[in-house]
């Protein structure tokens, strides 16, 4: 009886494998991806068919992009577009890759002022809040009910109780450990909280691809924030795993913010199916002398592969420098060639990764990579002092970027994200010197995979081959 059960749950296994199999080899997004699916559902089907579940969902259909989809917002981008018309050019490439990644014009009259470490960030946030007149945009991947959470927490209610209507978005991955408790006292204090994907998100409670990555605030249409911290202890270097914590934010004021807005605005209707356009102010004030700016928002609903054509996009523009700062390194094949492509012609090309954990397949995979980047130039630099978690990228003296967009797969295809991009050197030149300091809490790789420990020279391959889902 029990070897018929058990042929009869291995033959189950089996089917599952080859139905997942043609699944990855007709839905996956790279052929890289459909390759490693079906190589792991075949080798090791009882491993493979259970990660699947969770991890092998490929692309994301009837997320509405207003900005693809709707003739009002689109109109009205026109109108931004005609009204904050960029001061340059965009140099000998244009703007125009950028934009039509974005869906959205590059916009003149901005403010993106750099927020360095969690102080910095959250000291301008409460403030923002604090000051809010009409209402506060909020959206998290993260949210821990810690005392940073808590602290976040009474900023939004106390904005509730001044008559400040208050909306949070979070993603349910993200916060998994977020007591529902959290949530039910800020619905209590008149906050609309809502699971970023509660209505047309994940169809079950296995898949866990498509988060919602992105970390925004909007204060009354004039001030917002976009950057890679979340809301917790960690994020202010509370944690003794990692100690102190770098990571980057940044204010936004002007015509973009108006961008930011509307990318919220979108996923909060992909949530809920209501629209907040008229409720929302979309004429910020322009800075006098201000900077030309674009938000770029990626994710697995574009029509493009939009993450992937992000860095592509920076990187293929450098004629001096590319310095990129990531926490997690395991780039598609066309961002590493592209990237050893930009080092062969002389562009002096930076890659800033940490060197301490916090998660390992990732950490691990990287191995697998540098010493091909370093072979064509590309440098390696490992931050030290504790953990990193900015996603920064400059380019020559005229382009930086902040947002949430890691240098992987997941970011790139499988999850959400936005950033924004700047085009004036002066911002450019505020960046620079902040990597610069950052390099030297970083030290230069120069060892390859075959000098490493041997945990790593065994492990790396092998993390290389799960690059597609991590």
């Amino acid at each position: 009886m029990w070897v018929t059960i058990y042929a009869v749950a291995y033959l189950a296994l089996e089917v599952a494998a080859v139905y997942f199999a043609h699944r990855a080899v007709t839905k996956a997004r790279t052929p890289q991806g459909s390759l490693a699916w079906v190589m792991f559902l075949i080798t090791l089907p009882w491993l493979a068919v259970p990660a699947f579940l969770f991890f092998g969902h490929f692309r994301f259909s009837g997320y509405v992009i207003s900005r693809r989809d709707s003739s009002a917002v689109i109109a009205g981008i026109d109108a931004l577009a005609e009204l904050n018309r960029a001061k340059g050019d965009g140099g000998p490439y244009g703007f125009r890759a950028f934009e039509r990644i974005a869906e959205m014009p590059v916009v003149s009259g901005n403010s993106v002022e750099p927020l360095i470490d969690g102080q910095q960030t959250f000291y301008a946030i409460f403030a923002a809040m604090e000051e809010a007149k009409s209402y506060i945009l909020a959206q998290f991947y993260i949210i821990h009910d810690d005392e940073q959470g808590q602290a976040f927490a009474e900023r939004l209610k106390g904005a509730a109780a001044r008559g400040v209507t208050v909306k949070l978005l979070y993603d349910s991955v993200g916060c998994s450990k977020l007591p529902n408790a959290y949530l039910e006292d800020l619905r209590a204090a008149g906050i609309d909280v809502v699971n970023a994907h509660a209505s047309g998100g994940p169809r079950h409670r296995f898949q866990i691809n498509f988060r919602n990555h992105r970390k925004t605030v909007v204060v009354d249409g004039q001030v917002g924030f976009i950057g890679g911290l979340n809301v917790g202890d960690e994020y202010m270097g509370r944690d003794p795993t990692f100690g102190p914590w770098r990571d980057t934010h940044c204010r936004l004021r002007g015509p973009v913010v108006s961008e930011l807005q509307l990318v919220f605005a979108e996923d909060w209707h992909w949530a809920t199916r209501t629209l907040l356009l008229d409720f929302l102010e979309w004429r910020a004030e322009r800075v006098t002398n201000g900077m030309d700016a674009l938000v770029v928002p990626t994710g697995p609903g574009d029509q493009l592969e939009t993450g992937s054509l992000y860095f592509c996009a920076c990187i293929t523009r450098a004629t001096t420098r590319v310095w990129i700062a990531s926490p997690y390194f395991v780039p598609d094949v066309d961002i590493l060639t592209a990237l050893k492509l930009a080092a062969l012609r002389g562009v002096d090309v930076r890659i800033l990764v940490p060197s301490a954990i916090d998660h390992r397949m990732p950490w691990l995979a990287a191995f697998a990579y540098f010493d091909e980047i370093r072979d064509a130039g590309v440098q390696v630099w490992r931050y030290t002092e504790g953990f990193m978690h900015q996603k920064v990228v400059l380019v020559d003296d005229n382009l930086a970027s902040i947002g949430t967009t890691n240098m992987d797969n997941r970011s790139c295809r499988l999850n959400f994200e936005a950033t924004v991009v700047v085009f004036d050197a002066r911002a450019a030149a505020e960046v620079a010197a902040m990597l610069e300091a950052d390099f030297t809490r970083a030290y230069l790789l120069e060892k390859s995979l075959s000098e490493q420990p041997w945990p790593r020279r065994i492990g790396a391959p092998f993390a290389r081959l799960m690059a597609p889902v991590l």
